[in-house]
């Protein structure tokens, strides 16, 4: 990234308003134009600890979170302590004056004179943040009067005058820090999250029912759900315990709805046996993963990607699915959608896997085309002789007529045992074979329709950074700078991790002159996974699983 880029971490306890004060910011640099990538992290308490809101903002793209600290903003002692070796050389501290800089260069604030109130020293931060970064400050006081104006217009005032007052402070103070260059101007961007991007993307595809038992970082793509149901009639219910949210979506999607649910990886394990029905009912089902490092409760509110293994082959027997791996939030939107149109299409359980970095990540991102959309195919709701509808009739495709029960005469009959086309318990044994073949006959149909890996650069004769989902960004950025240092190089990722589809990238993978698989988690299970079902053999392996994300200057350090 070039010298227009600012990484600005603010640190502090948990409660102290860190949050507010980047997302407020985070919403600014986007309406002036610029992007960004946050980066949260926090640890598993409502209050204490230390926490950090990272904002990496360029005039120019930006893809991945960074170590290096341009403005490090203390709300304690110990953010100073804990950061100030990443602070760069043109570096500048923000703290309160109470705390001190502890000899770093930078701002001692003085929050208890420009703030009447201690709830207002997030806007005296705001303040300082937009002169060192010289914003225009009608960004800010624009989304203050947008945060505050149901709560009256003395709120709205109190706010704008700590924020004014702070930055005439900081201009005063003639602080020695190089403004964010002018950013080209774009179209209107939107600030959104990985989970709000993958909420919105499944409402895109017709969800009208959304369970869920809470677990971070899983939550939040309901919790964005709930924000528009009243508006779209979606139905979000919080069911008593992941099992039951499972089993509460596959009776729903029985009765016609379009179902998501969203956990994490433990929530998920409780999950398994209701996956295994899904694949025996042939009901479509969308389940969000949001990964978090494991085993048992591990890190709850770190990242990791270590749940492959365990979506590819939960749910006893077997039975065709589909996996989905978004790397940026454009795709959390557009895969979101897939997900539920492969759901509905092949009538299997879907799977879209993403993790804590990106569901907590903010991004900017341009307005979704909802018109270019493909349309999401219905259940039927009639049939032209109800006397012989047969629910799991036996289809070249596997896939067979689902029917909406109680909208016509034809009785819809399923059943979690063995069953006969019409639905009906069997042990007829060459039944059994049948029914096992017809449904197994819809993998090939999602082999035919996966997404094949996206390439980017050219791999003849390069270094090739193999990765899946939210990696995709800090290998993008460590394969630039690997071109940057005359060294060829391309990245290979996978949007969609399974079914794969061998001829998309073995020939890609031969065209390199090194590949390197780069994965977030300790064993390389997309590795493995490629190298059991193609044969191919990576020449190296990247690896992070200390609960933080990917960042280029990680990846570079271990090639």
């Amino acid at each position: 990234m070039g010298a227009s880029a600012i990484n600005i971490v603010i640190g502090g306890e948990a409660g102290q308003g860190l949050v507010t004060v980047g997302e407020f910011l985070s919403r600014a640099l986007v309406r002036a134009g610029y992007a960004i990538v946050v980066t949260q992290d926090y640890q598993s308490r409502i209050r204490g600890g230390h926490n950090t809101f990272a904002i990496r903002a360029d005039s120019g793209p930006v893809t991945a979170p960074t170590e290096a600290i341009d403005l490090l903003v203390a709300l304690s002692a110990e953010t100073l302590d804990i950061h100030k070796a990443s602070l760069t050389a043109r570096g500048l501290a923000v703290a309160d004056a109470a705390v001190g800089l502890g000899g770093l260069p930078g701002l001692a604030v003085p929050y208890k004179e420009l703030s009447p109130r201690p709830l207002y020293e997030n806007m005296a931060a705001l303040g300082v943040l937009g002169a060192l970064l010289c914003l225009d400050p009608a960004w800010i006081t624009g989304l203050v009067r947008e945060k505050f104006a149901s709560k009256g217009e003395a709120v709205v005032a109190a706010n704008t005058a700590v924020f004014q007052a702070a930055l005439a402070w900081a201009a005063a103070q003639q602080a020695s820090f190089a403004c964010l260059p002018p950013p080209p101007r774009r179209g209107k961007r939107l600030m959104l999250h990985g989970n709000e991007a993958i909420a919105l993307g499944g409402l895109a595809a017709g969800v009208d029912f959304c369970s869920f038992y809470p677990m971070t970082p899983g939550t939040s793509v309901i919790q964005a759900c709930i924000d528009h149901a009243d508006r779209l009639g979606t139905v979000c219910e919080q069911a008593e315990d992941e099992i039951a949210a499972l089993i509460m979506a596959l009776g729903a999607s029985y009765a016609g709805a379009r179902p998501l649910v969203s956990t994490s990886g433990g929530g998920f394990a409780l999950m398994v046996e209701g996956v295994s029905l899904a694949g025996m009912l042939e009901t479509p089902v969308t389940i969000v993963v949001a990964q978090r490092p494991g085993p048992a409760t591990g890190l709850p509110t770190r990242t990791e990607q270590a749940d492959l293994d365990l979506v590819l082959h939960a749910g006893h027997g077997e039975f065709p699915r589909a996996v989905f791996a978004p790397g940026t939030v454009e795709q959390c939107f557009h895969l979101a959608h897939k997900a539920v149109d492969t759901a509905e299409r092949f009538q299997s359980p879907v799977f879209l896997l993403t993790d804590q970095f990106l569901a907590d990540s903010y991004r900017d991102v341009a307005p979704f085309d909802l018109d270019a959309l493909p349309p999401v195919p219905r259940p039927l709701t009639d049939v032209a002789d109800p006397g012989g509808y047969e629910r799991y009739a036996v289809t070249d495709s596997g896939v067979s007529p689902r029917l909406v029960p109680g909208l016509c005469p034809a009785t819809v009959v399923c059943d979690s045992d063995e069953h006969t086309p019409d639905g009906h318990i069997t042990e007829d044994l060459a039944v059994r074979r049948t029914m096992q073949d017809k449904r197994m006959r819809k993998a090939a149909g999602l082999a035919a329709a996966a997404l094949p890996p996206d390439v980017h650069g050219d791999p003849d004769g390069a270094t090739l950074l193999a990765c899946w989902g939210s990696t995709l960004g800090a290998a993008l950025e460590a394969a630039e700078c690997l071109r940057q240092r005359g060294e060829k190089a391309a990245v290979l990722h996978f949007g969609q991790v399974w079914p794969l589809v061998p001829d998309a990238f073995l020939p890609v993978l031969a065209r390199a002159a090194r590949t390197v698989m780069v994965e977030g988690n300790g064993v390389g299970q997309l590795a493995r996974l490629l190298r059991r079902e193609t044969g191919a053999v990576f020449d190296g392996l990247v690896t992070r699983y200390d609960g933080l994300p990917f960042t280029a200057a990680y990846i570079l350090e271990r090639l």
